[in-house]
């Protein structure tokens, strides 16, 4: 489900929550909030920012760094130590 931004269009006549920009749960792709839910000023949707994830080996080097050991499952009960 995504999450989108949305501000009133003309913030002077929207309510309190509309006024500023406010996160809304789409639970139906691609329908968009066209007017505030509270005061029923018009809204627009804000461009938001992209979420950015490490990667697996920046965050095991990272771990190596700090000191921190890996270890990987040989067998029942029997782990071998990568780093």
């Amino acid at each position: 489900m995504p999450l989108h931004e949305y501000m009133a269009v003309d913030p002077a006549k929207g309510c309190r929550l509309c006024r500023r920009p406010f996160e809304h749960l789409d639970r139906r792709p691609g329908r968009f909030l066209k007017s505030c839910p509270r005061c029923g000023t018009p809204l627009r949707r804000l461009p938001s920012a992209a979420r950015v994830t490490q990667g697996r080996t920046t965050l095991d080097r990272r771990a190596r760094q700090a000191g921190f050991h890996k270890l990987r499952r040989v067998g029942k009960g029997t782990y071998q130590k990568e780093y």
